[in-house]
């Protein structure tokens, strides 16, 4: 199963490349990836009488998010299914993209890879044990298909098509999420197969049970979520045929059907899937045979079977499972290949409107047999397979003792609904093959190119499996009772019904020839039926006019919400974020329980001094109104709680305090060059935000103390050490904290560091914006800036301690600076280094290591000025942030690769000459990645808010410096 997965994985990253080398026949050698997958399910097929093979690998075993897969019976069929006609699909997008216009075949190359990694998401949704695994693969497909499904995207109906599905599938996938969270938490277990057999029971978990049923229901567009289908046919013809025929609409009928035997009798659970499946199968047949577009009758039509294959899979007991997966196989055949054939008519006259052929079944005889032996499957003809599954349908409802007082109303629902799929089944062949009355045919058809014979393989292959399996039905009996015998008995005659041609006469049959009557009867009566004007008397409104009102209101009601809270004033924003933060945890301490907290001032008399030191500059800085000196004020708070660690034993800690202060002073700095030196404050609102401020104070060493009472287990931290030392092979607990324990925060700390640098950069240079910093062989290029000019200053002379000092204004050197940064630079730099190779078992790290080389840059700007940072390191800062990145992420996905837990450390011992055994561990190669992100970060601020705004500030200075002269 693995292996699967993989190969799906590369042909997807394959894909472009091929595309690109050999245009649309490279879909031929990517199909043999879901065909090669088929292969090896036929010949590992698994046997019902002995326990599904499954495959686990532990992952993250404390939250049950191990990567468990199970090759069971249903795991099969359906991969069947979402292979073989993948395989086919992919087959038929070669003769598909033949005639397409230059500018969508340049998109070829990703909607390849999105067809491949689909074929491989489902595959992995219906072989997922886990369920959390089963909800990443869920939203996997929900992404590709709103890619696939968006392919035309210069076309307004393609991208509103594609935001509507993913909306709609996405928000019942979040409520399925909160159902599987219930439903692990209360069973014990997030494993289908133990879940099932062990269904736990109580209010919540029919609450759980309900919300997994929406995202299921959504999934497959049952109602009142039905819309989106429809809209999403201004996808590409294959797209239709296999992602809203074959596979992604079934995943939601693949979830009931496989919670079914445990929760078919949860509370809930039958009036959810048995009223809705029903009414949806009546509403979408009724807007299918209203319905001019090809494909959007066989939308519709899909949307009505999906949901006549929900109440039969999910309605409980043997038989109807039976019959629903016969029905749920018979329907994708017939509907893949008819989408193929609307396609092969697109592709031919140019046109799905009915309306406008005529004549295409004398044009295209080859065409019309497919067609007509698919749609005599859809309207349950025998003796093709669609006749066995709707015959076994009527069937097992009539008698079913599961749906107990609810047998005659769905029988009534799903005869009525099948009088419909008559109806549009003839309405779908007439109007696209008959002569329709003309003498001649339509200018279209007259016109039309004939289809290559490759382009009709597919839809043959589909449409003659569903005669084949229709004439020979117990091979597939034999097949689909293997899952159907796992749900509970609901009576002593369920569990014999078989899939046969031929029952005898009797009521399934009765009901078939009725169906088939009072449908052919309505078709042949429709412009009697039409003149009567049914829709006037019987208007089921329009969902997409719902759903545009539904994201209207929500548009209205976010932005009388911003209004309210985001006024476009930084400090009223500022006040109800911490207002927010104030009242609620206050509400929650006084009405819950509470334990005595016990306050403890100090532990030395160290410590309240530091602490009155911190308490007046911060009341100084909010007093100053000087910016650079409130910035200094601020200042003198970070580096008294540095102090503070320190006296607490946390050296580690203090060293970042001290050197994230020191940097966070110079970008201050830097930035204040461009702001007026005094702040303007109306103290109008001073009071107000005095009291918020003591608030939020109180608030903050209120919540800590009480949360510290609260305590009743041993605190976390004092295993940390222990943990460190053997588990991280470090004693510096809080490096090992970062690059192993809890690596995955700082992988996400990391990443936004590198967003937040490209997001201040792009932001400063709006253009050009990647590069490394100006050097000296750089100045006086159009893009860098004119050359400085340079006036003597007898305080430094002609001599240059740094390359950097060349190009600047002497009246700005200083000599001393210059030749202290001279021989600090080396020194930082070699303590820089230690900090990084030592901080796993001393101070220092990755993040201490990388903000001391960022603070020699610091010395270097500051003394040299912007060229100066160019000449002392001549690289790209975006290159570094790249590396840095990559480098931390390679070391999770090697973890995985060896066998091992993500950013797990390993220690590696080598024996070197002169050095003699010298021992590390891989979370090295992690810090090293925090190393590069944080200098590149230093860097690109120094380029953007230093170096950039510096030759801006010139460049504004020159024109007043020469009218000065003159």
């Amino acid at each position: 199963m693995l292996v699967i997965l993989i190969a799906h994985a590369i042909a997807a990253a394959m894909a472009p490349a091929l595309v690109w080398r050999w245009g649309r026949l490279a879909f031929y050698p990517l199909a043999l990836v879901p065909a090669g997958s088929l292969v090896w399910v036929g010949l590992n097929w698994p046997d019902s009488g002995q326990s599904a093979p499954s495959v686990s690998i532990p992952w993250a075993p404390e939250l049950s998010m191990n990567i468990t897969l199970r090759f069971d019976t249903l795991t099969a069929i359906m991969s069947v299914l979402v292979l073989g006609i993948g395989a086919l699909v992919l087959f038929y997008c070669a003769e598909y993209f033949h005639h397409r216009d230059g500018h969508t075949e340049n998109r070829l190359p990703s909607f390849a890879a999105e067809l491949v990694a689909f074929s491989g998401a489902m595959f992995g949704l219906v072989a997922s044990d886990n369920m959390l695994l089963l909800y990443t693969f869920w939203e996997l497909t929900t992404v590709l298909s709103f890619l696939l499904v968006g392919h035309y995207a210069e076309r307004a109906t393609s991208r509103r098509a594609a935001m509507q599905a993913l909306l709609v599938t996405t928000a019942g996938g979040l409520a399925m999420l909160a159902g599987i969270v219930i439903l692990g938490h209360s069973a014990g277990t997030y494993l289908l197969s133990e879940l099932v057999v062990t269904a736990p029971h109580g209010t919540a978990v029919a609450v759980g049970v309900v919300l997994v049923l929406v995202g299921a229901l959504s999934k497959s567009a049952i109602v009142p979520f039905h819309f989106w289908l429809p809209g999403a046919m201004a996808a590409p013809t294959p797209v239709s045929a296999y992602l809203h025929a074959a596979a992604m609409v079934k995943a939601g009928v693949y979830l009931i059907a496989r919670l079914a035997p445990g929760f078919a009798d949860s509370p809930g659970w039958r009036p959810t899937v048995i009223t809705l499946g029903v009414l949806t199968m009546l509403l979408a047949g009724w807007r299918a045979v209203r319905e001019n577009d090809l494909k959007l009758i066989l939308a519709f039509g899909t949307v009505s079977q999906l949901g006549f294959i929900t109440v039969m899979v999910g309605g409980g007991g043997q038989d109807l499972m039976l019959a629903g997966l016969a029905m749920l196989c018979a329907h994708a055949l017939f509907k893949a290949t008819l989408f193929m054939v609307v396609g092969v008519i697109d592709h031919s006259t140019g046109t799905r409107d009915i309306r406008r052929l005529a004549w295409l079944g004398h044009r295209m005889p080859g065409l019309f047999v497919i067609a007509a032996a698919a749609t005599a499957s859809m309207a349950a003809i025998p003796p093709f397979l669609g006749f066995v599954a709707k015959e076994a349908d009527f069937e097992t409802i009539a008698h079913s003792q599961s749906l107990g007082a609810w047998a005659p109303v769905v029988l009534t629902g799903v005869v009525t609904g099948s009088v419909f799929t008559t109806i549009y089944s003839l309405r779908f062949l007439w109007g696209a093959f008959a002569r329709k009355g003309s003498h001649e045919p339509s200018t279209l058809v007259a016109n039309l190119h004939r289809p290559k014979a490759a382009f009709m393989v597919a839809p043959t292959i589909l449409a003659a499996a569903g005669l084949f399996f229709g004439l020979v039905p117990s091979r597939l009996d034999t097949t689909l009772d293997g899952y159907a015998a796992t749900m509970p008995a609901a009576g002593a005659d369920d569990g014999h019904y078989t899939l046969e041609l031929w029952h005898g006469i009797g009521l399934p049959l009765l009901l078939s020839a009725l169906v088939l009557a009072i449908g052919i009867g309505a078709f042949v009566s429709r412009e009697r039926l039409r003149l009567a004007q049914l829709g006037s008397w019987l208007p089921l409104g329009n969902a997409d006019r719902i759903y545009d009102a539904v994201i209207r209101g929500a548009d209205v009601a976010s932005l009388r919400l911003t209004a309210i809270t985001q006024r476009g004033s930084i400090p009223v924003t500022q006040s109800v974020i911490l207002s927010t933060l104030v009242l609620f945890p206050v509400v929650v301490l006084a009405f819950g329980p509470l334990d005595r907290p016990e306050f403890r001032l100090w532990d030395s008399l160290v410590q309240p001094v530091v602490g009155l030191l911190i308490l007046a500059a911060a009341v100084a800085a909010t007093v100053m109104r000087n910016r650079l000196a409130a910035v200094l004020l601020v200042g003198i708070t970070g580096y008294g709680c540095g102090a503070i660690f320190a006296f607490h034993g946390a050296p580690d800690l203090a060293l970042t305090q001290f050197l994230v202060e020191t940097l966070t002073l110079v970008i201050f700095v830097l930035v204040l060059r461009t702001l007026p030196a005094e702040a303007e404050e109306s103290p109008r609102f001073r009071l107000p935000r005095i009291a918020l401020a003591l608030a939020v104070g109180a608030t903050v060493t209120t919540l800590a103390a009480f949360a510290m009472a609260a305590r009743i287990g041993t605190p976390i931290a004092a295993l940390l050490p222990d943990a460190a030392y053997d588990r991280g092979h470090g004693a510096n607990t809080v490096n090992v904290l970062l690059v192993d324990i809890r690596a995955w925060d700082t992988l996400g700390e990391i990443s936004v560091l590198v967003v937040a640098a490209t997001g201040v950069a792009s932001l400063v240079f709006r253009n050009r914006r990647f590069g490394a910093a100006p050097r000296v062989s750089d100045a006086g290029q159009p893009d860098i800036g004119a050359l400085p000019a340079l006036a003597y200053s007898p305080a430094v002379g002609d001599t240059t301690w740094l390359r950097g000092s060349e190009l600047r204004d002497p009246r700005n050197r200083s000599l001393v600076l210059e030749v202290a940064t001279r021989l600090i630079f080396p020194l930082i730099m070699v303590l820089s280094v230690y900090f990084f190779f030592t901080g796993h078992n001393t101070p220092g790290g990755g993040f201490a290591g990388g903000l001391t080389a960022g603070l020699a840059l610091v010395l270097r700007y500051l003394a040299g000025g912007r060229y100066e940072l160019g000449e002392t390191l001549p690289l790209d800062a975006g290159k570094i942030l790249g590396a840095g990145l990559a480098l931390s992420g390679g070391t999770a996905v090697g973890s995985m690769l060896l066998g091992a837990p993500a950013l797990s450390s390993a220690v590696i011992s080598l024996h070197l000459p002169l050095l003699g055994s010298v021992k590390f561990v891989t979370a090295l190669f992690f810090d090293l990645g925090v190393y590069l992100i944080v200098l590149g970060l230093v860097l690109d601020v120094l380029r953007s808010l230093g170096a950039r705004i510096d030759e801006e500030m010139a460049t504004a200075a020159r024109p007043a410096l020469r009218a000065k002269a003159s």
